[in-house]
């Protein structure tokens, strides 16, 4: 029994935040500049009462209504989220009360970002194929819209809110249908992208809540987003190159044997620097963040569902995906480009 992706279907919140919408915030800065600097032209931010796991049941639903699978079906529940409902319970166990998903299932959250899809798709492979699951739902799902300030450009630019929904079912093949992967972390890039304050190592306070003014001009407080640009764009170049390098030799493959390149879409600049630097054919790799910005954790099968949709993945199709960033933290894999992998739009009931 192999593991395999399925289907997948995503959701995006209602409210939009255009370059025009930023440009007119900062004073300093024009739309045409924004674009031209992050590829996004607009990106979507959740309501005052819309939570991750919102977002995650409307991406759900659109799965089992377009007839993918049952909620009966479901054997097994992923959940990636760096903006849980609470410090407990687990986001995941209300999913699935949420879902109606069978008592039977398990459930449950893994705080992972810009890796987080393809470290899913690992965990949905074990669960597969050793026999404890047959269909895994795995869902991401972020609302990093919470974490930034508004005065802070070099964030609030690059970020949108949004979930994704994955079935990963076990298929009778002698083939590989998912895999292999290669995973890493080094968390000494922890401090380069975080939200100091929040957690059980330093809770807020009235001083923690109090914004600064940074270099460059950007404000946050100790309980927003920190991103050392720079930095992460430094380590994106060299951990990535050899990650990909790294799978084609575990895979046995060519760069010129790979028909799809999705990596996590982090913004435009740094996608084109990575494409060149490996001399990957534009052709052959995914941009698709101009309408709804860097979702994290749900970039690449965004990216995945926007490719299928348009024809450029054809069942069969050798697809490598790649995720990096927050932790730090790297992962990639192959996937076969699968029939019916895309959810058309569905009227929903109400859950």
């Amino acid at each position: 029994m192999k593991a395999e992706v399925k289907a997948i279907a995503y959701h995006l919140p209602e409210q939009r935040l255009t370059n025009e919408d930023l440009a007119q915030a900062f004073g300093d800065w024009d739309a045409a500049k924004i674009l031209a600097k992050t590829g996004i032209k607009e990106r979507r931010v959740v309501a005052a009462n819309e939570c991750a796991s919102d977002l995650a049941v409307v991406a759900a639903q659109k799965l089992f209504a377009a007839g993918v699978c049952a909620p009966s079906d479901v054997d097994f529940l992923l959940l990636c989220t760096q903006s849980p409902d609470y410090l407990l319970p687990a986001t995941a166990c209300t999913l699935q009360g949420r879902l109606r998903l069978s008592t039977k299932c398990g459930a449950l959250d893994f705080n992972q970002g810009c890796s987080g899809f393809v470290y899913g798709l690992a965990l949905a492979k074990g669960l597969i194929e050793t026999g404890i699951a047959h269909n895994v739902l795995l869902l991401t799902a972020e609302t990093y819209s919470r974490f930034l300030h508004p005065r802070d450009r070099s964030t609030r630019t690059i970020f949108g809110d949004a979930a994704a929904a994955t079935l990963i079912s076990g298929e009778e093949s002698e083939a590989e249908l998912l895999g292999p992967f290669i995973l890493g972390t080094d968390g000494r890039g922890a401090k380069e992208l975080i939200v100091p304050v929040g957690g059980a190592r330093h809770r807020p306070t009235s001083e923690t809540s109090v914004a600064k003014e940074s270099e460059g001009g950007n404000w946050r407080s100790q309980e927003n987003l920190f991103m050392n640009g720079p930095e992460i764009f430094n380590f994106t170049l060299q951990a990535v190159p050899g990650l990909v390098q790294q799978l084609l030799q575990k895979a046995g493959r060519s760069l010129d044997e790979v028909d799809r390149f999705v990596f996590h879409q982090a913004n435009r600049f740094m996608l084109d620097r990575l494409r060149a630097k490996m001399r990957i054919p534009p052709e052959k790799f995914s941009l698709h963040l101009e309408t709804c910005g860097n979702t994290v954790s749900s970039t690449i099968p965004i990216a995945l569902h926007a490719d299928q949709a348009a024809g450029r993945i054809a069942p069969g199709q050798n697809v490598m995906l790649v995720g990096f960033g927050v932790g730090y933290s790297w992962a990639a894999c192959m996937m076969r480009g699968m029939p019916g992998m895309t959810v058309p739009g569905v009227s929903l009931p109400t859950i």
